[in-house]
């Protein structure tokens, strides 16, 4: 089956959308008819062989509707296109508007009040009518995705390699009494500010804690609400590889999340937990959703600096109870598999393929005069 993948955005690493280690053992196969990839010429994208072709680019990135993307889809002989995002300005609304056959998308957004996304309804309207399916990362997209757009999804949760992160080498240097953080240091939402502000009391506990912290951003800002006596307590690692982060999770005693809201799933608490950290979040609806309501990880009161330190501080002295949370979350994570995800996919492209012709681009000129893209012959 020829498959094209389309996403709005890179994977940035550590505080944007992460990189995900591509499953092993897990692949498309010759589930369908046509199997020939599509050339990427005049995309920047990848070419060569393989089932599945994936592009992927910044917003801010302008391609248009016609020209080369018509013709890698005319080119493609693809039994289905499989976007994210569709309602988001991007390669793959784009691709929406130019292709006509079967196509998925998959939602990641959970915003119960966007004006925006009501607002932008109309316009994207006729994009939208052309899905064949829809796939939903979380309940909380899923619920987004009705209220703002009508319809249903089912819901295939973000999937990793677990075994990636559960065979890492932990890092002696990264161990003994250690917290960690991944994400953007300078976005308020990833909740590091309130990490920050119940560290005090975390060293009050035990002075000897460290945290580690990987990402992008402004390090001397995030630890200036800090006493100085405790900055040299935080370590900052930078952006780390995927390898790296990997190693980390597995070397820390406590995996902490502390964000503080706009998260329709959570991929980096499943990401700890395949590497079999004792996680510690936000009590956040998506994250207490992929914490098993608690049962594999632990809860705090969401931006309250108090109950984020009371429960570091329990956790650090009970290894027992990290040791029950490591076990829990290292059961609990194998239903978020690429070998479990991959093959929930799998059954919506065959859903809709079956009978059904190429992907082929769309032809209809209203559409592309509608959108002001009637240039692009």
């Amino acid at each position: 089956m020829g498959r094209a993948r389309r996403g709005p955005v890179p994977h940035p690493g550590p505080g944007g959308t992460p990189h995900r280690p591509r499953p092993r053992g897990v692949g498309p196969g010759p589930v369908g008819r046509r199997d020939r990839p599509a050339p990427l010429r005049g995309l920047g994208g990848p070419g060569g062989a393989g089932a599945v072709q994936r592009v992927g680019g910044p917003p801010q990135l302008r391609l248009p509707v016609g020209g080369p993307r018509r013709r890698w889809l005319h080119d493609g002989v693809f039994d289905v296109v499989h976007i994210h995002e569709p309602t988001a300005p991007s390669l793959g609304l784009l691709t929406c508007w130019a292709a006509q056959g079967p196509i998925v998308a998959t939602f990641h957004t959970s915003n119960p009040r966007s004006r925006a996304m009501l607002a932008a309804y109309p316009i994207l309207q006729p994009a939208l009518e052309k899905i064949s399916a829809r796939i939903a990362v979380s309940e909380y997209a899923r619920r987004t995705l009705v209220e703002h757009l009508g319809g249903d999804a089912v819901v295939i949760p973000n999937g990793v390699d677990v075994d990636f992160f559960a065979k890492a080498d932990p890092n002696p240097a990264w161990s003994g009494r250690t917290l960690g953080f991944i994400g953007r240091i300078d976005e308020p939402r990833k909740g590091l500010p309130v990490l920050m502000a119940a560290f005090p009391k975390i060293v009050e506990a035990y002075p000897d804690v460290r945290l580690l912290v990987a990402g992008r951003g402004d390090e001397e800002e995030a630890v200036a609400s800090l006493p100085p006596e405790l900055r040299s307590r935080v370590e900052f690692l930078g952006m780390v590889s995927d390898e790296d982060k990997a190693r980390l999770l597995r070397s820390v005693d406590v995996y902490v999340a502390p964000n503080t809201g706009g998260e329709s799933f959570g991929i980096i608490l499943v990401e700890a937990l395949s590497a079999g950290a004792a996680v510690l979040a936000a009590d956040l609806d998506a994250f207490a959703q992929v914490l098993d309501q608690g049962a594999a990880g632990e809860l705090f009161a969401n931006e309250d600096p108090d109950s984020l330190a009371a429960s570091a501080i329990a956790l650090l002295g009970d290894p027992a109870r990290r040791a029950e949370l490591s076990t829990r979350g290292s059961a609990h994570v194998r239903r978020f598999d690429w070998s479990t995800v991959a093959a929930d996919i799998l059954a919506v492209y065959e859903t809709v393929t079956d009978g059904a012709a190429a992907v082929a681009e769309d032809e209809r000129v209203p559409l592309r005069t509608r959108l002001g893209l009637s240039r692009d012959t």
